[in-house]
């Protein structure tokens, strides 16, 4: 049987051969989580992804629907909600408390690498919902918790973000929507945002809307901003629904892809009548708000790479069926032969698979790291984890989403002009994916995360410890001969990359430093081939020793090694390249004048 989505066994190696998934049991919150259960949540995760998300995807190409204010999706959505619900998968890390399953992260991303490769569509609207209920859960006052989080971690109420404005894209400090205090203690908020994903719909009773707004008098910029909540229909006391709030979808976005996902234009207070309460204090908006920001990112890169995965799936399963022309070598009367046999096919399913998979390995360490910083035995373990997952966080969200749109490009290749076609999935899988490079805060703004901050923050501090788990990684595949010269490869490279950094470090707070921002880019791209590689050499050296074991699966481990090989040596040269091109800061782009870009 075809694999769809992901691929079972790779799910499989990366969990419990990799990361040993099971060995979370040392925490007491997951004491329960071992082997057996693990296979069992992944298990019914992948059923219910194939069986009933799976055929959405289709179906959420056909849109959602506007009229007056209101909007509709897919009637097909509804079904497939309450089975999603039913299992309680939005809240499977969160507290059982609030309904909340208590999962570990790891194990989550594995279930939602099924749900998202199946749907992103779908899929999007319950990401927004987990991420507003927990900054409720962080920042929320005790009334605020027992009125809204139970009733959005089952799903009953979902969730969005709203930020962005018309005039104040990226720019959040520039956002013009205002609070006014009432004598009472809640604010009336006035004001209108943009691209809200989820903002309206109808699967169900009400929508809290968290939204970044300047309490009158408050300071101009970032620290002038405050965070509120506010519900599509007034909570009473009780928990019961009230009047509506004055939230007023206006239209829905006509869009490249993700169709199925509405992304609205909301007017708050447009009748003077929209009321929202502080969610946590006053003018800290942003710092609460990046809460929910960090954790979409990370989500935002598995939804890229879930689908990156189901294009590679599909992209290699028709070159195994689809048969045309002789093989290179045969002789004139020979027959055709499935095209997964003509070298430029096999470089093009080389390097979606290189990628998928050491994207798959990346994005799971990340959960890992989740773990243990919520769990960490020690404060000083919860720290180390906490800050791992602050340097990973924009190679997650802006490397992986960069290359899940080059991977699902390549399965359109793979497939010939079939692949351009709507018939065939991949087409959709390309549109859906571009919007992964943009929404929580585009790749450039990443890379200047990456450079700007994480690099430097706390002295260096976690991006040195980040570097030293590559490199231990490096010396442990040296120690094994199967990995022994891919490692001294990918040693060099570190080598010629930290000292990339270092130049590039100075010629930011040098009189370089607008040259060497045009250069924050290829460097987050350059750290992501370092991160992929540094996974694939990992998995690499655990295949290597099961080689010659016995084993069913042998081909499997000898596969890890050949991926791990074809990325260190097609792949990182190429990087390598470009770490040149960092160091040399040509100031091209910069010194040109404006009217050289042409156009006139």
């Amino acid at each position: 049987m075809a694999q769809l989505i992901a691929d079972k066994r790779d799910v499989e190696f990366v969990l419990h051969e990799q990361f040993n998934a099971a060995s979370l049991t040392r925490f007491e919150r997951y004491a329960t989580c071992n082997k057996k259960t693990i296979d069992l949540i992944v298990s019914e995760a992948r059923n219910l992804a194939i069986k009933e998300i799976l055929p959405l995807q289709k179906i959420s190409d056909e849109g959602c629907k506007f009229d007056s204010g209101k909007v509709t999706v897919p009637k097909a959505y509804h079904k497939v909600l309450a089975s999603y619900l039913g299992g309680e998968w939005l809240g499977m890390t969160d507290d059982p408390e609030w309904g909340g399953q208590g999962l570990p992260k790891l194990v989550s991303m594995a279930a939602n690498e099924y749900f998202y490769g199946a749907c992103n569509s779908f899929m999007l609207f319950h990401l927004l919902s987990h991420g507003a209920a927990r900054l409720v859960e962080n920042f929320g006052t005790e009334e605020q918790k027992n009125i809204y989080l139970a009733n959005m971690l089952s799903g009953k109420w979902s969730g969005t973000m709203l930020l962005t404005e018309p005039d104040a894209g990226s720019d959040v400090g520039a956002l013009t929507t205002s609070a006014r205090k009432n004598p009472d203690g809640t604010y009336s908020i006035t004001g209108n945002k943009i691209f809200i994903s989820g903002g309206e719909h109808d699967m169900v009773e009400n929508i809290i809307h968290p939204v970044l707004a300047r309490i009158e008098g408050a300071p101009s910029g970032t620290k002038g901003i405050s965070l509120f909540l506010v519900p599509k229909f007034r909570v009473n006391s009780d928990g019961s629904l009230g009047e509506f709030n004055d939230v007023v979808c206006t239209g829905i976005e006509h869009k490249l892809g993700l169709h199925g996902n509405c992304t609205c234009s909301l007017t708050l207070g447009g009748g003077g009548n929209c009321i929202g309460t502080l969610l946590g204090q006053e003018n800290k908006g942003m710092s609460a708000m990046f809460v929910m920001m960090n954790e979409a990112r990370q989500m935002v890169g598995l939804q890229g790479f879930a689908n990156a995965s189901a294009a590679y799936l599909y992209a290699l399963n028709y070159a195994r069926q689809r048969i045309q022309t002789k093989h290179i070598t045969a002789s004139a009367n020979s027959v055709s032969v499935p095209i997964i046999q003509h070298p430029d096919v096999r470089r093009q399913l080389m390097i979606m698979k290189a990628h998928v998979e050491g994207m798959r390995s990346l994005i799971y360490y990340g959960g890992l790291c989740q773990d243990i910083e919520k769990c960490g035995e020690t404060e000083e373990e919860r720290t180390e984890a906490e800050e791992m997952v602050e340097v990973l966080t924009p190679i997650i969200k802006g490397y992986i989403t960069d290359k899940a749109f080059e991977m699902c490009s390549h399965g359109i290749q793979v497939y010939g002009g079939y692949g351009f076609i709507e018939e065939y999935p991949i087409a959709q899988l390309l549109r859906d994916s571009r919007i992964f490079m943009l929404y929580e805060g585009t790749n450039g703004i990443q890379s200047i995360d990456l450079v700007g901050r994480k690099m430097g923050m706390k002295k260096g501090k976690p991006f040195l410890a980040f570097i030293d788990e590559i490199t231990k990684t490096v010396r442990r595949a040296k120690e094994m001969e199967a990995t022994q010269e891919l490692a001294k490869e990918l040693g060099e490279y570190l080598d010629t990359y930290m000292e990339t950094a270092l130049t590039l470090s100075k010629n930011i707070s040098s009189d370089k430093m607008l040259n060497a921002y045009t250069y924050t880019h290829p460097f987050l791209e350059s750290t992501g081939d370092l991160s992929i590689a540094w996974m694939l050499l990992w998995r690499a050296s655990i295949a290597a020793q099961k080689i010659g074991s016995g084993k069913k699966d042998e081909a499997f481990y000898k596969g890890q090694i050949d991926t791990a090989r074809f990325f260190i040596r097609y792949v990182i040269p190429v990087a390598k390249g470009r770490l040149a091109a960092i160091s040399n800061c040509d100031g091209a782009a910069i010194e040109m004048a404006e009217d050289g870009f042409g156009g006139k």
